[in-house]
């Protein structure tokens, strides 16, 4: 299982403390899906932030391409959600195709 993550902000402070978030949240799907890869990306610049959304005074978390947050630093459970939400979409993608195609 793979999830793609990627962390909005013109300020590390606030990159920081989401991607503890994002850790945290790693660690803790992790035991549920032990062969779990995340791909952490911090995007930084106002350019490439504005290609997500035009909040640039907040962080914003992207997953598998799907922004889910930009107004706010949000708790360890939305992020461990958000995740789950886009592992339980990933399964049901490859579940759908035929196993030669996997």
């Amino acid at each position: 299982m793979h999830i793609s993550v990627r962390i909005l902000g013109t300020k590390s402070r606030q990159r920081y403390a989401v991607r503890r978030l994002v850790a945290a949240a790693e660690t803790v799907l992790r035991s549920e899906y032990p062969d779990l890869e995340v791909e952490v990306f911090e995007v930084k610049t106002e350019s490439e932030i504005s290609k997500y959304t035009p909040v640039l005074i907040a962080p914003g978390l992207v997953v598998n391409e799907k922004l889910v947050y930009d107004i706010w630093i949000p708790t360890k459970e939305q992020v461990i959600g958000w995740m789950r939400e886009a592992l339980l979409v990933t399964a049901a993608i490859q579940d759908a195709c035929p196993s030669d195609e996997k």
